[in-house]
């Protein structure tokens, strides 16, 4: 009897013609079998046991509706699905490969061997290991390892395409620049895995103010960024605001020692209304003012580069 951490299989049975049964002896190579008869009882499967692997008979006609609720429950995982059919019924391969693409699945008729099953079974799974170590690694090459916020690199493209959207569809856009004061005492009168928890906290911080549109980056060692796609400068202004106070809070005695560790931020940030500036180069320089400004006047604060002197000169000489 297989353990119950073996792999699970789920036999969605729909068609009632047998299928289970006849997969029964699959249990011996080390797999829990576990079977569905019903569209609404698959689905709470799915969610409720996450499988290691799907087989579908469906119901509907081609498998559509079947075949459309797996992908959905699939979403972005690798969950491999092998659906039965008929040799005389092609439709379940082109609802296949209209729904289920681009994760790993496979077609199998119903009368086939069970060593066929066992050899579809087997490549499908190690389809999806290899799809998910791709995933894995694509993601790590984009992400910061320590915050799970875009790497540099991966942010200054999302910026550039974001500002091309809101300039080709007059859209609002925010940029805002975040860099954590005297962030290198801590390491001095700490250590580094100090320094890494205060950079994985404030990591937190940025990831929980992102909306789904939002982007979030850390783009140095000690410096973040947040992109707000749709947000005029008002709503723009509350975000920096309570991006600074929810930072300013993580302070405090740092456990075993009688050492406060002191965080606070500087944040400036630019807003483009679609029109009034003319490249990502400028909204950027803009924002990069304003932050070195913040510096300047001590720390623990944030500026809009539209409210600087210099900015409202420049604005008064070119109007």
């Amino acid at each position: 009897m297989p353990s119950p951490e073996a792999p699970l299989i789920l036999i969605c049975d729909h068609r009632g013609e047998g299928l289970s049964e006849a997969l029964r002896p699959l249990s011996s190579l080390e797999m829990r079998i576990e079977t569905t008869t019903r569209l609404a009882q698959t689905r709470q499967q799915l969610v409720r046991q996450q499988p290691a692997l799907v087989i579908i008979d469906p119901l509907s006609r081609g498998g559509v509706v079947e075949l459309e609720v797996l992908a959905a429950a699939r979403g972005e995982t690798t969950l491999p699905v092998l659906v039965v059919t008929t040799p005389d019924d092609p439709l379940p391969a082109l609802i296949a490969a209209r729904t289920l693409d681009p994760g790993p699945w496979d077609l199998i008729y119903s009368h086939a061997p069970l060593e066929e099953f066992a050899m579809r079974i087997d490549s499908l799974r190690r389809r999806s290991a290899h799809q998910k170590e791709l995933d894995e690694m694509r993601y790590a090459a984009v992400h910061d390892d320590r915050t799970s916020l875009l790497r540099p690199m991966a942010f200054d493209l999302r910026l550039s395409e974001h500002f091309s959207a809101a300039q080709r569809h007059h859209l609002d856009l925010a940029l805002v620049l975040i860099d954590l004061d005297n962030f290198g005492n801590v390491n001095k009168v700490f250590d580094h895995t100090v320094g890494d928890a205060v950079i994985e906290v404030v990591g937190s911080v940025v990831r929980d103010n992102l909306r789904t549109e939002d982007v979030g980056g850390r783009i140095g060692g000690d410096e973040f960024a947040v992109l707000l796609p749709y947000t005029p400068r008002v709503h723009a202004a509350r975000v920096v605001g309570r991006l600074r106070e929810e930072i300013e809070v993580l302070s405090g005695p740092y456990p075993g020692t009688d050492k406060r560790v002191e965080i606070s931020a500087s944040i400036g940030f630019e807003t483009f209304d679609g029109e009034d500036i003319g490249s990502v180069e400028v909204l950027r320089r803009h924002a990069e003012v304003a932050l070195r400004r913040c510096k300047e006047g001590g720390g623990n604060r944030a500026m809009y580069y539209r409210q600087l002197p210099e900015a409202q000169a420049r604005r008064s000489r070119e109007g």
